[in-house]
């Protein structure tokens, strides 16, 4: 519904500042009068956590989802017992990382494994995929065993945000901390920040059109560059190409869909939060929602896990954190 579009966009721009700091942080730490949209993308801590082995890195998995109980480790362990996964790669396999689920068997999951941090983490999120197809599959007859878009990402996030906030619970060296850091921010500024430009600049878009004016290359730049330099604040400045990023993203061509990367990780970011500070009640509360399928319409699901979607305190709770990870980031750096 509209609600939770509304309630995203709200709860983002009330706390816009967190990511205008973050933006700050990067243009000083770059050494830069200005940051430009590639500039984003450039890391501002070097060096990499130690390589895992594929065992190395499930156990680390194994601890960092500890919270959620024996019965979802057991079930987890089978990923590897049964062999769930085709870890490294292939001569013709295929690039990337991919989790599938059969109600009569149990899931699939496709990795190329390199060893390194972002292969774990990897790793936890296609079993995040995996568990919630399986344990649905379980609790729920076949025509409620899928789940919609919507709440697809949010298992396979809460599982990525578990592992880090296990590695920052355990890990004391400063530059360590520093590049899990600067990795969790890049990542939430993608997910969060970024989509829900995209998604005001669809929504706006679509306005244009039912207000009966024409969409033409030069009002559809207008838009994305206001849009642009609002959520980049004052670190930021746009050039000649930047306002037609908009024609590059294909997502737009699946009308009203990135809000969901937004809501997703939201949603993901206070599920784990809430097991890390409030242990197995808030756990069972979680586990309700892997169990759940599509029993209900997926808003009812987790307002049954305890977060209602069209309220943007949810949004709030999640850039609480980010905002947290900012400050901290600045100390460190």
């Amino acid at each position: 519904p509209e609600s939770v579009y509304d309630a995203l966009v709200q709860g983002v721009r009330d706390n816009i500042s967190h990511v205008h700091r973050y933006y700050e942080l990067r243009r000083r730490t770059l050494g830069l009068d200005k940051l430009e949209l590639y500039d984003k993308y450039v890391p501002i801590v070097t060096g990499e956590l130690e390589k895992y082995s594929f065992e190395e890195g499930f156990e680390l998995v194994k601890k960092g989802v500890a919270g959620l109980g024996e019965a979802y480790i057991s079930d987890l362990q089978k990923a590897v017992d049964q062999r769930w996964i085709d870890v490294y790669e292939n001569p013709g396999k295929r690039s990337g990382a991919y989790s599938t689920g059969f109600y009569a068997t149990y899931p699939y999951v496709l990795l190329n494994y390199q060893g390194n941090y972002d292969s774990v983490s990897t790793l936890a999120h296609e079993l995040g995929h995996s568990m919630h197809s399986y344990l649905s599959g379980k609790n729920q007859p076949p025509q409620y065993s899928g789940y919609s878009i919507f709440l697809a990402e949010i298992a396979s996030t809460v599982n990525e945000m578990l592992l880090v906030n296990h590695l920052l619970d355990t890990t004391t060296d400063p530059k360590q901390r520093a590049f899990l850091i600067n990795e969790q921010l890049d990542t939430l500024t993608g997910t969060i920040y970024r989509q829900t430009m995209f998604a005001e600049f669809e929504y706006l878009t679509h306005k244009a059109v039912e207000e009966g004016q024409a969409l033409t290359h030069e009002s559809l730049c207008a838009m994305y560059s206001e849009l642009n330099q609002y959520y980049h604040g004052a670190a930021y400045q746009e050039n000649d190409r930047s306002p037609a990023e908009w024609s590059r993203i294909p997502h737009f061509y699946r009308p009203f869909y990135v809000f969901q990367y937004a809501t997703g990780m939201s949603a993901a970011i206070v599920f784990a939060n809430r097991i890390r500070k409030e242990g197995s009640g808030a756990a069972e509360k979680y586990l309700g929602f892997l169990k759940s399928g599509s029993k209900d319409y997926p808003l009812d699901v987790l307002k049954e896990a305890g977060l209602d979607m069209t309220d943007p305190n949810v949004v709030k709770q999640a850039l609480d954190v980010y905002g947290q990870l900012v400050d901290e980031l600045e100390t460190l750096l």
